[in-house]
């Protein structure tokens, strides 16, 4: 599991970017914390603040991740009042954190800006009982979450902008399936049930750590969209802390608090975080479950038993996120699983057509943004598809077709990527059969997006074979290829007569 981490592909190496940005940022912001003279408290809730506007902040334009970041303080601050000013009406602070979790659910329906801004004032609520904020902090800690805000943002939009250079491409929102309620909707009403189960039996197990249940079962909701990809990423995230729990047993109880080495690992997680975030969950998990007890090192409160604790608080977050998506309003993973593969096969389709214009000469044509946003409508299908393609799925030939459905995705995907070098370069010139192909490709897309009939529909038949001089043909076939095999996966899998949820 740790060597996929590092052998993923990483593209023009954003993971590692990302990452080094991250620690750059989060490690500036702490810095001018303490230059400023702030507590460890509010340097710790500083350090989180410039964390959540890295990692959350995920806008198409450079314009719009300015724009969400500078939105931040206005979601998070006044809710980190009402959880200081409430910190000691246990009853009223329950109600309001359950409030607060199911709007930052619910606020996923307008977009990255509002799934950004819905995380930031979670984790603001969540930051103040697990820092056990009062009143009286809250002036320090204001001003810590400015400084590490801009300065978050000095690192990102001045010292290391790598987006500008980067196409854009929005991140996908959530497909829109039929129904009375939309997805956002359903995941609101069950986040909060689910986290109301977690706090119920989270304070049953401690009366002052309960909230680490209540975090468990809203990071489990944060980017899933079905029942099936919910109860995998809890899964992943007890698998996850199980092994930072002794991580932290052998790491950071002997530190006991020391600064100077807790700074460099905390340092070591947070790139951990950021670089592993794509491509393994679990990885991720176990880095924040080793810099979450490092953290307690400095405050002087860590200890075996807490870190067993912090496992069993997890357990019962991942269970009440389980037992929501499973008895209310649940989504079915084929009916999620079949919206995104339709909008990535029309991504497809765009993608080509749009090298297909470049390569005849239209102006404004231009593959890349598509490209983009297919890379991102791909990894939201490998994301519903998990569950069907986990080792513990005990149904082969569907964990077979989902598979199958996977890798000739990413064969299209390859295919479209190596026909927009092509179309990119100036010495291409526009061919006849390359129209031809183009409607070919349309025709297979138009095939497998429309609903599918009681039997599998023909294929549609082999084009003749480009020979090497015209690589973008050559492209356009071995895509065609792509798209005739696609039919028989999707046309025997349960995806469509799902769809209606």
């Amino acid at each position: 599991m740790l060597k996929r981490v590092f052998v993923a592909p990483d593209p023009g190496r954003i993971r590692l970017r990302f990452a080094v940005r991250a620690v750059l940022g989060i490690g500036l912001a702490v810095a001018l914390c303490g230059l400023a003279g702030h507590s460890l408290v509010a340097a710790i809730t500083g350090g989180l603040a410039a964390l959540l506007a890295l990692f959350t902040v995920t806008d198409p334009t450079v314009r719009g991740q300015a724009v969400t970041t500078a939105l931040l303080s206005v979601a998070g601050l006044p809710v980190l009042a009402l959880a200081a000013v409430l910190h000691d009406q246990p009853v009223a602070r329950d109600l309001a954190f359950l409030a607060v979790m199911g709007a930052g659910v619910y606020a996923r329906r307008w977009g990255p800006r509002g799934h950004a801004l819905g995380v930031f004032a979670f984790m603001m609520f969540f930051a103040a009982q697990f820092l056990h904020t009062v009143p009286g902090q809250l002036p320090e800690l204001y001003a810590a979450v400015v400084l590490s805000l801009c300065a978050s943002s000095a690192v990102r939009f001045g010292l290391w902008c790598y987006e500008r250079r980067l196409p854009a491409a929005a991140q996908p929102a959530p497909p829109e399936l039929r129904g009375r309620l939309r997805i956002t909707t359903r995941q609101a009403v069950q986040a909060t049930l689910g986290g109301a189960f977690a706090l119920g039996i989270g304070q049953v197990l401690s009366d002052e750590r309960w909230y680490w249940a209540v975090g468990t079962a809203w990071w489990i909701f944060v980017n899933t969209a079905s029942r099936g990809e919910t109860l995998v990423r809890g899964f992943r995230r007890v698998v996850g802390t199980v092994l930072g729990i002794p991580a932290g047993l052998l790491i950071a109880v002997p530190l006991h608090g020391n600064l100077v080495g807790t700074a460099i690992l905390v340092a070591v997680c947070v790139f951990g975080i950021f670089y592993t975030a794509a491509v393994s969950y679990s990885w991720m998990i176990f880095a924040v479950t080793l810099m979450i007890s490092l953290l307690y090192g400095l405050l002087g409160v860590l200890n075996p038993e807490l870190l067993v604790l912090r496992l069993a608080e997890t357990g019962v977050g991942a269970l009440g996120a389980a037992l929501a998506v499973l008895l209310v309003l649940p989504v079915t993973t084929h009916a999620t699983t079949h919206a995104w593969i339709q909008r990535a096969l029309s991504r497809v389709h765009e993608c080509t057509a749009q090298a297909a214009a470049q390569l005849a000469g239209t102006p404004g044509a231009d593959p890349q943004p598509h490209i983009g946003e297919l890379e991102l409508l791909l990894a939201r299908v490998r994301l519903s598809l998990a569950p069907l393609v986990h080792p513990l799925n005990p149904l082969r030939a569907r964990k077979a077709r989902a598979r199958k459905v996977l890798a000739l995705l990413d064969d299209c995907a390859r295919e479209v990527r190596g026909l927009a070098l092509v179309a990119a370069d100036p010495d291409a010139s526009h061919d006849d059969r390359l129209t031809a192909a183009c409607w070919r490709v349309q025709s297979a897309v138009e095939i497998l997006t429309s609903p599918q009939p009681a039997t599998s529909p023909a294929a549609p038949a082999p084009a003749r074979r480009a020979t090497a001089a015209y690589p973008a043909l050559a492209h356009l076939h071995d895509l065609e290829d792509a798209l005739a095999e696609l039919v028989s996966p999707l046309s025997h899998a349960p995806y469509a007569a799902s769809a209606n949820a």
